[in-house]
């Protein structure tokens, strides 16, 4: 099922936009579930990472599209953005947050099917694994190719990924049993390595292709050697 969200402080534009979604649905045979949302700051408050598309327009009131898909971007990497504007000169700025592309006002038919078809064509080939991390800031949707490593912090996990470091409240067992045969080896106690990540590893570290390096504990060595030869074994 896709989870499409609207975002538009035009109610009769979304009546509108609905109705052109559950025609393509129909025609299309894709099960569809649709949010509603009449303002950025309604879709930053309530976002919810089980969203695949956002219907995004650019000019509201209270909190703009171009500034709610910065926020949505911190939050989930992936979801798939298509802006919404009766101004074409907005349609370039809004590249810089990955959007799938952009629709001038009004939407027919023939355009949104286009654009769907285009879009789930993408989105299909392109699906990748992830966790969803929540914490007092918000809710994530971490991509576990962009996972480089996890560590313990402050009695809590620190999620290391190409953009940023999110902080995590689950233990570190239960992080080890989600990401288990996903690729991820427990190297110490308070580290948990994406081996897609490791450059190398001698004695009693592990050195990254970013340049980092994390520990081994001595009774983990064996077992990461042995992760690490399997999984590039895998790849040779």
């Amino acid at each position: 099922m896709l989870h499409i969200a609207i975002c538009d402080d035009e109610q009769e534009f979304v009546t509108h936009l609905t109705k052109l979604l559950d025609k393509y649905a129909l025609e299309s045979g894709e099960e569809i579930k649709i949010s509603p949302y009449y303002d950025g700051l309604d879709l930053i408050e309530k976002y919810d990472t089980t969203i695949d598309l956002i219907f995004l327009d650019i000019q509201m009131k209270l909190v703009d599209g171009l500034h709610t898909a910065e926020r949505i971007r911190q939050m989930d990497e992936t979801v798939g953005i298509i802006f919404l504007t009766t101004l074409t000169q907005y349609g370039l700025e809004g590249y810089k947050y990955q959007a799938a592309n952009y629709i001038i006002k009004p939407m027919k038919y023939v355009r949104l099917k286009a654009e769907m078809d285009n879009w789930i064509q993408k989105h299909r080939k392109e699906e990748s694994p992830y966790i969803v991390v929540v914490n007092d800031s918000g809710k994530y949707k971490v991509i576990l190719k962009s996972l480089r490593y996890i560590e313990t912090f402050n009695r809590n996990l620190l999620l290391h990924t190409e953009s940023e470091n999110i902080v995590c409240y689950k233990s570190m067992k239960e992080m080890e049993r989600a990401l288990q045969d996903k690729g991820f080896a427990r190297c110490h106690t308070s580290y948990l390595v994406n081996l897609y990540y490791v450059k190398g590893a001698k004695k009693l570290e592990i050195e990254l292709i970013t340049g980092e390096t994390l520990p081994i504990s001595q009774p983990k060595r064996k077992e990461v050697m042995e992760r690490l030869a399997q999984y590039w074994g895998d790849f040779l």
